[in-house]
């Protein structure tokens, strides 16, 4: 369900968002309740309720908020110079507290159908798909190989840096985007 946005006071809307995202990073997703949502952005539990239908939906709307255009895909011309930028933003989005609340989402969305189906809706579908574009794109270039299933693509590339984040092997970095970029158009055989 989409939030009324015709009724929506943008101070207010601004604070409700403020609040779940701080929340969320002080003591998770999980423990944090919509009472304590309303009560730190100064507005009624019903305000909350007129504009989304959860927690959740609110603090989506904070992470693509937050995310902006640093995950939007440049097209320069060089597939990997873009990758380099657009992954590289990727990467310091995941390792920043900042978006803790996104890993949240992951975390709940695996016992959620319906959070799960709101978050590749809203959240990751069209970052995948605009990599899916930015990949076809470098196809028809001739940098890319035509017979390559860009759907394997994107998760080949973006599997590691979401394994880092999620699994706190190691933070995600540049450095990796390099390595994985290097390792994904060079291969792994024997020089």
């Amino acid at each position: 369900m989409s939030p009324n946005l015709d009724r929506r006071n943008e101070r207010s809307r601004q604070a409700i968002i403020e609040a779940a995202m701080a929340l969320c990073r002080e003591q998770g997703l999980a423990r944090t309740t919509v009472e304590e949502i309303a009560k730190r952005a100064g507005v009624g539990k019903q305000t909350i309720y007129r504009w989304w239908p959860s927690k959740t939906a609110v603090v989506e709307e904070g992470i693509n908020e937050l995310a902006g255009t640093a995950t939007d895909f440049p097209d320069t011309g060089d597939l990997l110079a873009d990758l380099r930028t657009q992954m590289a933003g990727v990467a310091s989005i995941l390792s920043s507290p900042l978006f803790a609340p996104y890993l949240s989402l992951i975390g709940a969305a695996q016992d959620d159908p319906e959070l799960a189906k709101s978050f590749l809706d809203g959240l990751v579908k069209p970052r995948v798909n605009a990599a899916r574009e930015r990949l076809r794109a470098a196809q028809d270039q001739g940098q890319l190989r035509a017979d390559a299933d860009l759907d394997d693509v994107v998760e080949l590339l973006y599997g590691p840096i979401y394994y880092r984040a999620l699994l706190h092997t190691r933070p995600p970095s540049p450095a990796q985007v390099d390595e994985l970029l290097r390792i994904a158009f060079a291969g792994l055989a024997p020089r």
